[in-house]
């Protein structure tokens, strides 16, 4: 069995091998750092499973997961985050994902989450059914953030942490015109006018 494990803390991938090794002593099990390695490392080898930090450098999860539609589009994907569901678990999964674990709770449901989603199930916690169940109940009268594209929602919510647009453009290797030009889009959709009322807005919603 190969298992592919993406993450930018070396520390946080150690822990999960040292996790995954007792409970499937003969799997095969890699590391990437990045997004790009992750992506590489999915084109030389047949993962069984990727388990990816949803922010991560070079390409977030959500950029691997769209590419992997491509490369390797039966390869499960765990994505892990330490945003809580109702942030990022239903952009994951609809982008593909096999499942969405919090790191919180990794350490405790890394080994059954991995087990099931193996045996070719998707992984939904009972929190987020709920958070899926309200969102297509409430899809005429989703929240403004719902709206934004993936990479919108990312750079909303690295605006929103107070970073300003040449910071932005450095931590996903894009030029300065086109964060500028995300940002008007952002304010666009939201029908706002200024970074202060975006803060504002993931405050308020629980972005940031």
């Amino acid at each position: 069995m190969n298992i592919l494990i993406g993450d930018d803390h070396s520390i946080l991938r150690k822990g999960m091998i040292a996790i995954l090794v007792d409970a499937f002593p003969n799997a095969n099990i890699e590391e990437a750092n990045d997004g790009v390695e992750i992506i590489k490392k999915a084109v030389q080898k047949k993962w069984d499973i990727i388990i990816s930090d949803i922010s991560m450098p070079n390409k977030s999860g959500l950029e691997i997961l769209k590419e992997m539609k491509t490369i390797s589009p039966k390869t499960p994907i765990l994505i892990l985050s330490v945003h809580a569901p109702e942030q990022y678990a239903v952009r994951a999964l609809k982008a593909g994902a096999a499942g969405y674990l919090t790191k919180e709770s990794a350490p405790e449901e890394l080994v059954k989450v991995v087990t099931h989603i193996l045996a070719g199930h998707k992984y939904i916690t009972p929190e987020i059914a709920e958070i899926l169940v309200d969102y297509h109940t409430d899809e005429g009268e989703q929240a403004a953030h719902q709206a934004l594209s993936n990479r919108e929602f990312e750079i909303l919510k690295l605006i929103a942490s107070g970073k300003t647009i040449s910071e932005i453009a450095g931590i996903l290797t894009l030029s300065i015109n086109t964060i500028s030009t995300y940002r008007f889009r952002i304010l666009e959709k939201m029908k706002m006018k200024t970074n202060a009322e975006l803060t504002r807005y993931a405050v308020t919603n629980n972005l940031v």
